[in-house]
């Protein structure tokens, strides 16, 4: 919620160039939140391919059906980040940040039109 609310404090409160200094603590929570997400979502999809990585490895003679049987709860768990149940993915942090961000640019147009 704080990038529509750094854009209605643009906006409405008509701030001039001396006054920005005081957004950036804003700017840089918004920044830091997304970039944790996006750290969140690359460590998700790196989960993916820890299966082949298994089946790549060779323990030895007669291991064959334990490494399969690992593999396969590897891959049954889907290890990774979630939110409200819905896997963390970049793409899903990229969509999410591109929405967010026309959301900001319809509010800052319809508040400019305003004036």
């Amino acid at each position: 919620f704080s990038v529509p609310f750094l854009a209605v404090d643009v906006t409405v409160l008509g701030m001039r160039g001396e006054e920005l200094p005081r957004l950036l603590p804003g700017v840089c929570v918004t920044c830091g939140i997304l970039y944790s997400l996006l750290l969140a979502a690359m460590v998700s999809e790196k989960s993916t391919r820890i299966p082949a990585l298994i089946n790549a490895v060779s323990f030895g003679l007669g291991t064959d059906t334990a490494r399969q049987q690992t593999v396969d709860y590897v891959t049954s768990s889907a290890a990774g980040f979630y939110v409200l149940d819905v896997r963390l993915t970049t793409s899903r942090i990229v969509k999410f940040t591109y929405v967010w961000c026309l959301a900001v640019m319809g509010v800052l147009t319809q508040l400019a039109a305003a004036k």
